[in-house]
């Protein structure tokens, strides 16, 4: 078989090679061969072969020089009768149209007497298929449509498939090519395709859309595999990447009358496309709704349930842990046990990891590790147990159930809407005042990371003139009425002084001018910087000159280059409310890896993203891992999770409203931050 025919598996395809010559022995060497005259036989319409001929003239020659080396096989015409009825010829095509050249040439008699073996109608596609995969290799086309018309005669796919010795699945993919326009199958069979693309073409049943996808296509790059596949599965869910789908498992859904949409050419167990996503969430709702219920008999204020972890309003909820009971002698003796024992085991693999002379055994440090994280999981356990909810944490709290990446539900409580007094925040000595909590970022690293968010906002604020003229007369409006917006509070970041912040941008994120999002900042200011006279005083008559859309999205560029939302706090900031304008999604302009997050903050801090992004147990092996192991370890378990940190996620706005009641000091504090004139 050649490179166009369809790659289940070379051993297949040699199977079906390898079945001719038994099968030609077995099956047809009883019918007998008669001499017809060759103006009786014509080719059979059950011929799989579809592909033009080639070699025809060579092929001639050699008949004439050498005579007819092996016989034609056909079956009767349908109502073909009397002393010479019309034989189709169902193999031997090539040979006949050579027959027919000579006699065309006059070379031979149009009644030359040729061997033919006569078989039955039922037998014919059979014969065809095995006489044509003897010969030269056929298209994957034509022998696709040979297996449907094997079917149509009432042969079973177990049957094809023990013909041909190949399995039941090689037989469903040509099936599944046989489904293809014929309009497609004839540009398949002239080379205008690859199996590639009409595997990707075969998903959709629809011959109209699959014409449509492939003739109409604006550009040629559409016709690539994936954008073909990707055209006809839209918003169909991929089977093997979701976690809903994990979690309802496919049996489920399909038993609830869903419909899969399968990939028979992926060597995927079950690939295939999810095409009812409203059925799909529904039965994943109820299934969460169940442990909802449990969650809810310990008496939280609410139980609400997510198909997906949606870090943004997470953030919105401060996290508060239960209250531990002081322990009994006979813990307190126990614990220090459980310590003395998690100590040891960490200083055994420190001892391993450091001994650089030691040789590197893959057995004895996986059985040091698991030692280390055995230990530390019971210390954890022990403490856990002594932990309680109490009732007024339950009264003024809630949980959630969620679903990870993995389609594993998670169980997350202690959340509190944010500036909800919450009593159970003790200090050390157990009195009712809270406590001071540590800020989860330094200056530094907040700076960092809201460099990055004025930049994400930067981008998407150029893209939308009308948005950033609006921004603009926001800031400017107050100012000029004065008496009655009083301090004229900024609620969006942009100095209207025309400070550039280009340069502090790159100057708080030393990683900033590798970002994609920088890149694509640099490139339009490189285009407009291109564009600009290179004189000041030709400057006013240059934009004179200019288009309506040209002025508007040089307008946009430039108010978005003011922008500044930089800040060493975690405090919500006014470019919360155009951000949320702009619909940012800070997932497409920062993710986190080391060198943007994980090496600024402390190890334990890193498990802890890594137990909400991903799961508490794919956090464990982190504690016994040096900062920067445990730090790689987490950005390769990161991927793809979505999460960034509160300081992007947060969009809440603070009341700038600038009532009467506003002292002078938080004003000042507001200038300090860049917000005002």
């Amino acid at each position: 078989m050649d490179d166009r025919s369809i790659d289940v598996a070379g051993a297949e395809d040699a199977n079906v090679s390898n079945a001719i010559g038994s099968l030609l022995e077995t099956k047809f060497v009883e019918a007998p061969i008669t001499f017809v005259p060759l103006s009786c036989l014509s080719v059979s319409p059950l011929n799989v072969r579809r592909k033009a001929l080639t070699g025809i003239e060579g092929l001639a020659d050699s008949i004439l020089a050498k005579g007819l080396l092996q016989n034609l096989v056909a079956h009767p015409a349908k109502g073909s009768r009397g002393k010479n009825p019309k034989l189709c010829v169902c193999a031997g095509q090539r040979r006949l149209a050579a027959l027919q050249l000579l006699a065309e040439q006059g070379k031979i008699s149009a009644d030359q007497s040729i061997p033919v073996k006569v078989l039955s109608e039922a037998e014919a596609v059979a014969a065809s298929l095995i006489e044509n995969e003897s010969r030269e290799p056929m298209c994957a086309a034509d022998q696709a449509i040979a297996f449907r018309l094997l079917l149509e005669e009432g042969r079973s796919i177990d049957y094809v498939a023990s013909l041909f010795s190949i399995s039941t699945l090689a037989v469903q993919r040509r099936l599944k090519i046989a489904n293809v326009s014929p309009k497609l199958l004839d540009v398949y069979r002239d080379d205008g395709m690859s199996t590639e693309q009409i595997q990707a073409l075969a998903l959709c049943d629809d011959h109209e859309k699959q014409e449509h996808l492939w003739f109409d296509a604006a550009q040629s790059w559409l016709r690539d595999p994936y954008h073909l596949r990707a055209a006809i599965v839209e918003e169909e869910i991929n089977v093997s990447e979701n976690p809903l789908v994990a979690f309802v498992t496919l049996d489920a859904y399909v038993a609830a009358g869903g419909y899969v949409r399968r990939d028979l050419f992926s060597e995927s167990e079950n690939a295939g496309y999810i095409t009812d996503m409203g059925l799909l969430q529904q039965l994943a709702t109820e299934r969460l709704l169940i442990v909802a219920q449990e969650v809810s008999a310990e008496g939280w204020s609410f139980v609400e349930t997510r198909v997906k972890r949606d870090f943004s309003e997470l953030s919105a909820y401060s996290h508060i842990t239960p209250q531990a009971r002081d322990m009994t002698k006979k813990e307190v003796a126990h614990y220090a046990k459980l310590e003395k024992a998690q100590d040891k085991a960490s200083k055994a693999l420190d001892a391993y990891y450091s001994d650089e002379a030691i040789q590197e055994d893959d057995d004895k440090r996986e059985a040091l590790e698991d030692a280390a994280r055995d230990a530390q999981t019971a210390c954890e356990q022990f403490v856990e147990g002594l932990e309680a909810w109490t009732p007024e944490q339950l009264a003024s709290a809630g949980a959630f159930v969620l679903l990870n990446h993995a389609g594993k539900v998670v169980i997350e409580r202690g959340y509190v809407k944010r500036g909800t007094a919450v009593s159970a925040a003790y200090d050390g000595d157990g009195s009712d005042a809270p406590k001071k909590a540590k800020p989860v970022h330094s200056d530094k690293l907040c700076r960092r990371l809201t460099a990055h968010r004025t930049a994400a906002v930067q981008v998407e604020l150029a893209a939308r003139p009308n948005v950033a003229l609006a921004v603009l007369m926001q800031r400017l409006i107050p100012t000029v009425f004065s008496e009655q917006y009083r301090w004229g509070a900024d609620h969006t970041g942009v100095q209207v002084s025309v400070i550039c912040s280009h340069d502090k941008l790159l100057h708080e994120a030393d990683d900033m001018e590798a970002s994609a999002t920088w890149q694509q900042i640099d490139a339009e200011r490189s285009k407009w910087a291109a564009m600009l006279p290179q004189k000041l005083s030709d400057l006013l008559a240059w934009l004179i000159e200019q288009s309506d859309d040209v002025m508007a999205n040089l307008f946009a560029f430039c108010v978005a280059a003011t922008l500044d939302s930089v800040t060493g706090t975690e405090a919500v900031h006014p470019v919360n409310k155009l951000a949320d304008l702009l619909e940012v999604d800070m997932t497409k302009y920062w993710t986190p890896t080391r060198g943007s997050y994980l090496s600024h903050v402390s190890k334990a801090r890193i498990a802890e993203v890594v137990s909400m992004a991903v799961s508490p147990e794919a956090a464990v092996p982190l504690a016994v891992m040096k900062k920067e192991e445990a730090a790689a370890a987490a950005e390769l378990r990161l991927v793809g999770t979505g999460w960034i940190p509160e300081v992007l996620a947060y969009r809440d706005v603070a009341d700038l409203s600038g009532d009467d009641d506003q002292s002078a000091e938080e004003t000042d504090e507001k200038e300090e931050d860049g917000f005002s004139i």
